[in-house]
């Protein structure tokens, strides 16, 4: 089965669409009547991956409290997240540093202290591209 992947430049949002021609004796979409054959999937540019990682951070409920605790306290101890979170001090340094890594959160050292702080810019950075997928699906879905 043979495959070519033909891409054209459409302007809106700076997408690349991509048209999949294969020599398939069975095309599942055009035989259900959901799709005309040549169907194109859209694919966003660039890499995916590091905003995937981002996605992945923040996708445990666990850090999802962290954050919200540290976006309504400021900068927090990471000592005092123990008790409101229920977890042992290894536990919440391992949620934290999940966090720090992705750099969703900012920490500064005070002696043999820790605190961390939400960056807000860098989840204002996460939430984009899913305010752009949201805004191309719209149209999408205008358009159809």
């Amino acid at each position: 089965m043979a495959s070519t992947l033909t891409p054209v430049n459409i302007e809106r949002n700076q997408w690349f669409m991509y048209c999949l021609d294969m020599d398939s004796p069975k095309n599942l979409l055009a035989d259900a009547n959901v799709c005309p054959p040549g169907t194109a999937v859209v694919v966003p540019t660039g890499d995916v991956a590091p905003f995937a990682a981002r996605l992945k951070v923040v996708s445990d409920p666990m850090r999802l409290k962290i954050l919200g605790i540290l976006a309504a306290n400021g900068a927090v101890c990471a000592c005092d997240l123990e008790a409101p979170l229920g977890l042992s001090q290894p536990t919440v340094s391992h949620h934290l540093r999940q966090l720090f890594e992705a750099g969703l959160v900012t920490r500064e050292k005070r002696g043999t202290w820790a605190f961390y702080r939400v960056d807000p810019e860098a989840l204002s950075a996460l939430g984009a591209p899913l305010s752009r997928l949201a805004d191309a699906a719209t149209a999408t879905a205008e358009s159809s």
